[in-house]
Formats: structure tokens, C-alpha cells, sequence
């Protein structure tokens, strides 16, 4: 069973560079993935090191690689290995809507005033029919995009603005010249995950809390690095002790 996904605001903000990629849309991963205490990730610069940790399943890790651990000397855990699987979307449909009543405001300077105050200028402006305007039935800022949606209250204003592109607009003592876009909004139609295995990503499970949080994940690090013990470079290593939880990000990047 799939989750159901939460309402999200986008503003796209890429450029297209041919006629092929018109109807492409590119995704970034970014895939947050839940660690419960007593675990820990390990990422290896080499997929074959990984490989190599998850087929030997289990692993006894030395506690006494420093000086302060000398009293724990020839103790040992064992530690489980597996891989990492996380779902990334395969088939991704989305049906697109023009609203016939918003605009997008964009190109806005930066006023030093507060957001109200700036949405109140706007509104002040595009609600008079000598600016092309009228009627505004909502105004909000689109998340982290420095773009502002109005919404008017009656259809055949927002269109003439749209057609006309750019139009100068008096904010405090300057004229500026923003940008008018349509408003677009998309539904989900279709959408198909698929399990994906993180090449270079070992999930480590059965930590003992037996040292610091500190001691412990410089232990683990020294152990699977050693060629020795079928391990390599290691490029990053999250460990989370017992009693606690985290959430590991996966970008595109990642392994």
C-alpha cells in the first residue's frame, strides 16, 4: 500500500533547450529512509566493497582499535549487514490544469518591507480596472519561489493580463516591472514505484550500546575499512545508538 502524498506547491523554474525536451519532466530523488537505533549506514566509494559486507551477512567488529578502550580488550559484537532497497518512481503522470482566474507575479524586487505589506501593494494595484485589474479574492506567496499567486474574483481579468506578459507597477517610490504568468495546477494521474538498490549503501544492524555514540561509529569505520576484514574505503558512516532514532536522506547523488 502506497501513502498518500501531500499537497505540494512547485514553481518550475528550468529552462528548455530543445523541442524534444518539451515534454519531459526531470525528477531528483530524494528519499528519506527511517534508522532505528542500534543500526547504522555505511557508505563505500566502491559498490563492489558493498556488495562484497552484505554477502558475508555477518560481521564481528573488535571494540579495542584506541587507547581509551584498552580495558575492553578482545571484546567483540557481531553486527548484521544488508543491503539497501528504497522505491523510486518509474511512471510518473500528472494531469495539468490552467487556472482562468490567477496569475502568477514574479520578477518582485526586494522592498525590505514585510510579505503582507508587499501583498498588499499588489492588491492595492491589480484591483483597479484602470491597471487592467480587478477584484482580487486571494493573494499568497508560492513556498520559497519569491512569486506571488492573485486570484481574482471573476473570470476575463486574469487572461488580458497574462496575454500582455510584463507590466510596470508602482511599489513605495520605484516603478518595476514584473512578470505575469499564468497559474498552473497538477494532479497525480498515475504513479508506479519500482525498488531500487543503492549500490554503494550497507544497512548495519544489531549495534550493542556498549560505547559512545563517538567511539562507536569511529570503530565501526576503522573495522570496514580494513581490506582485511572484506571491507574499503569508506566515504561517509551514520551510526544511530540504541534509545534513538534518525532519518537517513538519499539524493541522487548518494550510493
Amino acid at each position: 500500500m502506497l501513502p498518500a502524498l501531500p499537497e505540494k506547491k512547485m514553481v518550475f523554474k528550468g529552462l528548455v533547450t530543445n523541442k524534444e525536451d518539451m515534454n519531459k519532466l526531470m525528477l531528483t530523488p530524494l528519499i528519506r529512509y527511517p534508522l532505528l537505533g542500534g543500526s547504522a549506514l555505511v557508505v563505500f566509494e566502491k559498490a563492489e566493497v558493498a556488495q562484497r559486507i552484505v554477502e558475508m551477512k555477518e560481521h564481528t567488529v573488535e571494540l579495542s582499535n584506541g587507547e581509551e578502550l584498552e580495558e575492553l580488550d578482545r571484546c567483540r559484537v557481531r553486527v548484521q549487514a544488508a543491503p539497501v532497497d528504497v522505491l523510486l518512481p518509474s511512471v510518473l503522470e500528472i494531469g495539468l490544469t490552467r487556472s482562468s482566474r490567477s496569475i502568477i507575479v514574479s520578477d518582485l524586487p526586494s522592498l525590505g518591507i514585510p510579505e503582507e505589506a508587499l501583498l498588499d501593494k499588489l492588491e492595492l494595484f491589480f484591483s483597479k480596472t484602470k491597471n487592467g485589474g480587478g477584484e482580487v479574492e486571494s493573494r499568497e506567496f508560492l513556498d520559497d519561489s519569491g512569486q506571488v499567486v492573485l486570484t481574482f474574483a471573476q473570470d476575463g481579468v486574469a487572461e488580458p493580463l497574462i496575454a500582455r506578459g510584463h507590466i510596470q507597477v508602482l511599489l513605495g517610490k520605484g516603478k518595476y516591472d514584473l512578470k505575469i504568468s499564468p497559474h498552473v495546477s497538477g494532479d497525480i494521474a498515475n504513479l508506479q514505484l519500482q525498488p531500487s538498490r543503492c549500490p554503494r549503501t550497507v544497512l548495519l544492524s544489531g549495534i550493542p550500546d556498549v560505547l559512545g555514540e563517538e567511539p562507536m561509529r569511529d570503530t565501526l569505520e576503522i573495522h570496514f575499512q580494513k581490506a582485511s576484514r572484506g571491507g574499503g574505503e569508506v566515504e561517509t558512516l551514520a551510526y544511530v545508538p540504541l534509545g534513538r532514532q534518525a532519518v537517513a536522506v538519499f539524493t541522487e547523488d548518494a550510493g
